[in-house]
């Protein structure tokens, strides 16, 4: 299990982890499109960017980066969640 403490210890643990958040958006974007609905499914996408930049956060933490990238990715994760819930809010 030498590769789970390297991922851990890399921080490409985070990487992984928004690797899968992009292919799970872009498997909506797909379905969204396949099953004909009209428009563009921002909203979808707009519900899984604060939780990629959470993670972005965690990678920065667990690659030792400066207080304030941290930080930074958790203020982009708040200022999309909110603009999401104001949107959802508005409907």
């Amino acid at each position: 299990m030498d590769w789970l403490r390297w991922l851990h210890d890399s921080g490409h643990v985070a990487d992984l982890v928004v690797a899968v958040i992009v292919l799970e958006g872009v498997g909506l974007i797909w379905l969204h499109r396949r099953v004909g609905r009209p428009g563009w499914p921002w909203r979808m996408v707009l519900a899984l960017i604060p939780g990629a930049a959470l993670v972005m956060a965690l990678g920065a933490a667990l690659r030792g980066a400066d207080w304030m990238w941290v930080g930074a990715w958790l203020l982009v994760s708040l200022g999309v969640h909110l603009t999401d819930m104001w949107v959802r809010w508005r409907r």
